[in-house]
């Protein structure tokens, strides 16, 4: 069926056709066009523009065209346009009259504009499980490890002492927020579009509140050229899964790094490694590392969108079916990702011990140094240098600041006394860290509390 064959005397080239289709690939949002289609057949009812016995006829096609796709009896013909199309067809198979009325005072404009949206939100929906999924191993690891110390790093040297539940917690922060984020996409993309038509509504007395309010939707859109054209939310739904997928790919480096035998803080399971064909000692973080490359597809598919979208004028143009494709790539490969990162940190081996002897070396408690001499009324810059030329003093002798002498303290200020050794100790050292947002054990059980809450408070 073609759909504008009133107006053409020729046939579209077969290569035309083929280049025109989007059936391949926009076919995925079935659901959401039979669910459009019925809610905008109900309303033309109501209205009085069809009457009962069509609206029966053509909900119970599309009852039975929905239930056909999702068991397989009825399979997408590859030589429709696009899935509106397919649908619209199929309904006219069956019923040849009533068929033809569904689309009045619609057109395909507002009619895939409606079918991304509410794609959007349902998939919005899933994703948001996988994070808190994914949030809760974090949290429920965390919470075994909040007196884990290790060194905390800035610019990959050993900075200051740390715990192994405050790095995770710093990732469920991350994805904590990539929640918050898709929410408020959600809030943008939950609104009708339909009955916009083509760029200019309709003359038929269209109710769009009532199919927004059937379709679970928050409102309209209340510029017909906007409704059709507007591509914001999968835009900012893109953005947000690259950002998923940017913070996924930062926890993977890392991941990558501990589990080398320079670091060795963690062990991968098996089941989420792979060996090398010539070399039988590896044992490679492959899962990490194409998720880690994986990001990068995913950004660039937002600098598509934008690029598609930049210089497009009112309304709607055929660029706007590019949209799909990348969108549709991005959200599959966040959802390929996250719950197979998921498993791959539940199941890893923390060593313990190797984290601990990290936070021993690399003088990560000199601030707490510094402190101490400044606490007993030292200017915090003259005990920073002090305590750097300790640091240096240790180097040289092939020391830690735990191990030095008090007479070599008292060297360099009288103000040292036996009590340095308990301030420098690591366990101090975190525990005197108690400010909120820090990696204290005690805070830390806190703030692993209002993280699951919170998570909690998304999904009641």
């Amino acid at each position: 069926m073609v759909l504008w064959a009133g107006r053409f005397s020729k046939d579209v080239d077969e290569d035309v056709n083929a280049f025109n289709s989007s059936i391949s690939f926009d076919c995925r949002m079935y659901q959401q066009d039979i669910q459009g289609s019925m809610a905008h057949a109900k309303m033309l009812c109501q209205q009085g523009i069809i009457d009962e016995q069509a609206l029966k006829e053509i909900l119970t096609g599309l009852t039975d065209i929905l239930n056909e796709i999702n068991d397989g009896t009825l399979l997408f013909d590859p030589n429709a346009e696009d899935i509106h199309m397919f649908v619209e067809s199929e309904l006219t198979k069956r019923y040849p009259v009533s068929g033809k009325k569904l689309h009045t005072g619609r057109s395909r404009n507002d009619q895939v504009a409606l079918d991304l949206r509410l794609y959007v939100r349902d998939e919005i929906k899933e994703v948001k499980v996988l994070l808190k999924n994914l949030i809760d191993v974090l949290t429920s690891l965390a919470s075994a490890h909040t007196e884990t110390i290790m060194p905390g790093y800035t610019h990959l040297q050993r900075a200051q002492p740390i715990t192994f539940a405050h790095h995770l917690m710093a990732y469920a922060e991350m994805f904590l927020r990539d929640i918050d984020r898709l929410c408020d996409v959600e809030k943008r993309a939950n609104v009708s579009p339909l009955g916009c038509g083509a760029l200019a509504t309709t003359t038929y007395p269209l109710d769009r509140f009532m199919v927004a309010d059937t379709l679970g939707m928050s409102d309209i859109m209340y510029n017909s050229l906007d409704g059709v054209s507007d591509r914001d939310y999968a835009i900012e739904f893109a953005n947000a899964l690259a950002l998923i997928m940017v913070h996924l790919s930062r926890f993977s480096e890392e991941i990558i790094l501990w589990c080398s035998w320079e670091f060795k803080f963690i062990d991968l399971d098996d089941a989420y490694a792979t060996g090398s064909s010539i070399m039988p000692q590896k044992k490679n973080p492959d899962i990490a590392e194409l998720v880690r490359g994986k990001s990068a597809r995913v950004i660039n598919h937002v600098s598509g969108l934008l690029t598609m979208m930049k210089g497009l004028p009112l309304a709607y143009n055929k660029d706007m079916q590019e949209d799909k494709e990348q969108l549709f790539d991005a959200l599959d490969q966040v959802k390929l990702c996250l719950p197979v990162f998921t498993d791959m940190i539940k199941t890893m081996t923390v060593h313990k011990d190797k984290m601990r002897d990290a936070a021993a070396r690399g003088f990560i408690n000199a601030t707490d140094c510094a402190d101490y001499l400044t606490k007993k009324g030292v200017p915090f810059r003259d005990a920073y240098k002090i305590t750097g030329q300790l640091v240096a003093k240790c180097i040289e002798d092939q020391l830690t600041l735990e191990t030095l002498p008090l007479d070599v303290y008292k060297s360099y200020s009288d103000i040292f006394d036996e009590d340095v050794y308990t301030a420098i100790a690591l366990e101090t050292c975190l525990k005197n860290r108690a400010v909120i947002g820090g990696p204290s054990p005690a805070v830390e059980k806190d703030n692993i509390m209002r993280i699951q809450k919170k998570v909690g408070d998304y999904f009641d």
